[in-house]
């Protein structure tokens, strides 16, 4: 089987985990400097009911996550590097289309492309830098929560400085259209500079190779989706991003019936990647000795849960602000629990073969459970305040439940392989 070129593991991170997490930090910036604008953008700017919008962005996380399974295959088929700058440039002719797109049907197209594109990158550079975790693990003893943790900090870092590129620009007076291009051209810059960076595949010297690879296919899919435990795993992680994905739907709408804008909005997002910046070490750290990673993940499923049990119970405090600051501290400090513990997990799960199809296949499954749970969330938002947050709170809850049955593991701490 054909190898990457890597560099080789030292004590201190890698070269290719460096250009990894770096990667990380790219896509977001890019990427946050058009999301948390598009709903009110589909709905102010183009005139489209909530139920509509709310499809519309289900259908953007449903390209993107429910195809991750299309981009980890072939990742684990021809390589990162392709894959990865594909990704890029069909980003590009994305963002550039959605901001001159005016009618719903271009705009469908011009987010399923951006969607796809993420759907190309993101499994191959998430794979890679599970991989490598764990060979840092092994050569240096480090836990693989703790490089996974940083490669999580660095895309929170991007999402936070994204949308204040995004809010700068609209108030400047640019709009939605310059915020849109100028993540395209965010993703010009990365393009660039992984097509001279990011190292390649080798080459297979028999073709022999290539052939056995190709017949392995079937089989690879038969043994990733016929894993009970990690269908398991697939399911639970898929509540949490369900959840998450109201930072896009629920909280814009709480902050403007707060407020009566959505102008605090950036702010928010900005909270949320200043607590993953800042503590998303240090808690990765401690948890990493103390925690097993089932409940890792069990226990930030829950703080999630309680993050929007907590809406409709907080008193309104400055500028109303309050309730939608609630919930965006306790879902990131679930976030922070669960995500590394999530990624950390799979590799113990899966052949090291099947990595970026196991990858892919664990955003798949999570991307499917937004398309249904967005539209439903968009028709549920003129429902009463109880209402609303109690079955919000209900779905990561039900993860938890979820994610409590999967196996211990070896009886290691959070992150590291038994013996």
């Amino acid at each position: 089987m054909s190898t990457r070129a890597r560099p080789r593991i030292a004590s201190a991170a890698t070269p290719y985990l460096r250009l990894l997490t770096t990667t990380q930090f790219a896509f977001n910036t890019g990427f946050f400097a058009v999301l948390p604008y598009l709903a009110a953008h589909l709905g102010s700017g183009l005139g489209m009911a909530g139920w509509l919008v709310g499809l519309v962005l289900g259908l953007r996380t449903f390209s993107q996550q429910g195809l991750f399974v299309v981009g980890g295959a072939l990742t684990d088929r021809y390589g990162p590097r392709p894959v990865v700058l594909t990704g890029c440039a069909l980003r590009i002719a994305g963002f550039g289309w959605l901001a001159y797109a005016g009618s719903t049907a271009t705009v469908i197209a011009a987010v399923l492309l951006i969607g796809f594109a993420a759907a190309l990158f993101s499994p191959a550079v998430e794979s890679e830098t599970a991989r490598e975790a764990v060979r840092h693990e092994q050569a240096t003893g480090t836990p693989r929560a703790q490089v996974l943790a940083l490669f999580s900090a660095a895309g929170q870092a991007g999402a936070f400085l994204g949308p204040l590129l995004g809010s700068l620009l609209l108030l400047l007076g640019g709009g939605f259209r310059a915020a849109c291009l100028a993540g395209a051209l965010v993703f010009v810059a990365v393009l660039v500079g992984h097509a001279r960076l990011m190292p390649g595949r080798e080459r297979t010297r028999d073709d022999a190779i290539t052939r056995t690879a190709q017949n392995t296919t079937r089989s690879s899919w038969r043994a990733v989706f016929t894993n009970r435990p990690f269908l398991v795993l697939c399911l639970a992680y898929s509540t949490y991003l369900v959840a998450y994905n109201q930072l896009y739907l629920s909280l814009p709408a709480e902050v403007e019936r707060a407020t009566g804008s959505q102008a605090a909005l950036g702010w928010l997002f900005a909270l949320s990647s200043l607590l993953v910046v800042t503590l998303q070490q240090p808690l990765t750290r401690r948890s990493a000795h103390r925690m097993t990673p089932r409940t890792a993940l069990v226990t930030g499923l829950t703080v999630v849960a309680a993050g929007f049990a907590a809406v409709p119970l907080t008193p309104g405090g400055p500028g109303g602000l309050l309730p939608g600051a609630v919930l965006v501290v306790l879902l990131t400090l679930g976030q922070m629990l669960l995500v590394p513990a999530a990624r950390g997990i799979v590799p113990d799960l899966v052949d090291d073969r099947r990595l970026g199809l196991a990858t892919g296949a664990l955003s798949s499954v999570s991307g499917l459970a937004v398309l249904g749970g967005s539209a439903a969330t968009g028709a549920l938002l003129g429902a009463p305040a109880p209402v609303l947050w109690a079955v919000l709170a209900a779905v990561p809850l039900a993860g938890a439940a979820l994610a409590a049955t999967l196996p211990a593991g070896h009886g290691e701490k959070y992150g590291r392989r038994g013996k």
